[in-house]
């Protein structure tokens, strides 16, 4: 039972996220949508056209929608990602710009962690496109990105690089934070085990993060760090999976 209940309040922290950015964004909606009526309102009282400005808020109304959309797809990944953990199979392998799943994952994180954390993209533009589960891969980033961003006290940056390393794709992913002490680097991906408070984690991130990387996409994670200056994660996929060309 304490252990359902850590998991338990670990997911309802996960989820804590994506919904603080809907929430967010939803205040912003609201004052957006007002002015847009005030606006419209008095454009009609003087039988004039909508002034330019409104064209602007309705920009700003769509990026908002799109990014509430990235976090409606984080809770339901959060749900694959413990099926996942079940060794529930997933069926939709997709070829994807690796990029935009990354692009994607930033976009949220950045509603949360924006106020003190930068972050730097480094693409290889001729990275081809990666077969993969993007929905399981877009957990995997997030995962990666919001320990970064916790990793790191105060101001800091988050540096997102790509790369191509044969019949692989290699995104690194390095903060400027703490570091990994020394003690608990060899169980990091051990099911159950967090360095986080009762109910800020499940002790299943980093666990589901390995899985979904090597056992479903056949790849690779490692991480460099040293204490007091920050932590790479490595995540290697292979561009082709071998399941889909035994099916060719």
């Amino acid at each position: 039972m304490a252990s359902l209940g850590r998991l338990a309040a670990g997911i309802v922290h996960e989820i804590n996220t994506p919904i603080g950015s809907i929430l967010s964004n939803n205040e912003t909606i609201r004052r957006s949508l007002d002015s847009l009526r005030k606006l419209l309102s008095t454009a009609c009282d003087q039988k004039q056209p909508p002034p330019p400005r409104t064209l602007a808020v309705l920009e700003t109304l769509a990026s908002l929608t799109d990014i509430d959309k990235i976090a409606c797809e984080r809770i339901l990944a959060i749900i694959r990602g413990l099926k996942t953990f079940a060794r529930v199979n997933e069926s939709d392998l997709q070829k994807v710009n690796i990029h935009e799943v990354l692009l994607n994952t930033i976009k949220l994180t950045n509603c949360v962690f924006r106020r003190r954390v930068t972050i730097v993209t480094e693409f290889d533009e001729n990275l081809p496109e990666v077969e993969c589960y993007p929905g399981l891969l877009n957990q995997v980033f997030l995962n990666l990105v919001v320990n970064a961003s916790q990793a790191i006290s105060g101001e800091g940056t988050i540096t997102i690089n790509t790369s191509s390393e044969g019949e692989m794709a290699h995104i690194a992913i390095t903060d400027t934070g703490c570091g990994i002490p020394e003690e608990v680097r060899p169980r990091i991906f051990s099911a159950g085990f967090t360095t986080k408070p009762l109910g800020e984690g499940t002790g299943l991130g980093l666990t589901i993060t390995r899985e979904i990387v090597e056992d479903t996409h056949g790849g690779k994670i490692s991480f460099d760090t040293e204490t007091g200056v920050g932590t790479t994660f490595h995540v290697r996929i292979p561009i082709h999976q071998p399941r889909s060309q035994e099916r060719s």
